[in-house]
């Protein structure tokens, strides 16, 4: 039972935990952390400092996907114990995916055994670029970014050295994939990057994406993302396991589950492009920060306007990482 001594406001509570109100409220409403007390008139909530473990064990439990029943039963559990179900938990799931995996590669032939080859048109689009390239908060520049008639580029670097992503993104340039782990591969205990690539042949778009860089194509007016984020959390969110305003607030949300390393498997997407499009790269220093991106980026604007108004968004918002942003409108 916690005691009533010290409560704090849920605001209060909330930087304490690392997480939002609106995360909180959410765990009050599904039972997994009940405030201490409610305050009868104002409806306030309040908590009490020795809540502050459950609401991070909650929250940790609900990154790694335990279903809300079991939470209930782990949060109420001695330490000891929790460990154990934990584990145990994480023995089944072990033997779900394996499960989960072969029926994958089961649809996989399936699918690909109907598909017909796809057609596109040589029509070859001209773009108009805009891109901006900002340290922000950051005391160094690890972000980089490449624009050619061809090829546009970002990637997002880590640890120790700054250069790793520009090289990284060169030696894509030079050749591909292949060339750009064997640039990273002596460096990958002590830093790395992520990479994401669109070649642009005729009126396709050729993605070559490892990490949580994103594109966007816009097209009348309506945005769609093209890319998903290569990170625990994100993939929670679209399981539905995690929602959207936890991701914001969780301690582990910029974690990588796959980054450019050695062995690692891009994802390879194929995007059909018609004049008028609009093609927007952006590293996770812009999208992790500004709410409002899809409004920004449908604006009627030169592609130059578009990334200074990015731009200014993200400053704005206060700017704590680098971020990098290309615009490519076609014609």
């Amino acid at each position: 039972m916690s005691s009533l001594s010290g409560l704090v406001n849920i605001g209060d509570f909330a930087r304490k935990t690392g997480l939002t109100p609106k995360a909180l409220r959410l765990y009050d409403d599904l039972g997994l952390l009940p405030p201490a007390e409610v305050d009868a008139h104002s409806g306030y909530r309040r908590y009490a400092p020795d809540q502050v473990e459950r609401a991070r064990l909650v929250a940790a439990l609900r990154l790694v996907g335990m279903p809300l029943a079991r939470i209930r039963e782990v949060a109420e559990m001695p330490a000891a114990l929790a460990a154990v179900e934990l584990e145990a938990y994480w023995r089944q799931v072990e033997a779900d995916t394996a499960t989960r995996r072969g029926m994958v590669s089961t649809l996989v032939h399936r699918l690909r055994s109907e598909a017909r080859q796809m057609t596109t048109s040589t029509e070859t689009l001209h773009a108009e670029f805009g891109v901006s390239h900002e340290i922000g908060g950051r005391a160094s520049q690890q972000d980089a970014v490449l624009v050619t008639r061809e090829l546009i580029a970002v990637a997002d670097g880590f640890g120790a050295r700054d250069d790793l992503a520009g090289a990284a993104l060169t030696a894509y340039a030079a050749g591909g994939l292949a060339n750009a782990l064997t640039e990273v591969a002596p460096d990958v205990t002590k830093s790395g990057t992520t990479l994401t690539a669109v070649d642009l042949h005729g009126s396709t778009a050729r993605i070559t994406h490892i990490g949580d860089g994103r594109v966007y194509r816009v097209r009348d007016g309506e945005v769609r993302q093209a890319t998903h984020d290569h990170t625990v959390v994100a993939a929670m969110v679209e399981a539905g396991q995690l929602t959207a305003d936890e991701a914001r607030s969780h301690e582990h949300r910029a974690v990588l589950n796959r980054a450019l390393t050695p062995g690692v498997v891009a994802d390879e997407i194929t995007l059909d492009l018609l004049p008028g499009d609009r093609l927007v790269l952006t590293t996770d220093g812009v999208h992790s920060h500004v709410d409002d991106l899809a409004t920004l980026i449908t604006a009627e604007a030169g592609p130059q306007e578009i990334a200074d108004a990015v731009a200014a968004a993200v400053v704005a918002a206060g700017a704590p990482d680098n971020h990098t942003i290309v615009v490519a409108d076609l014609s």
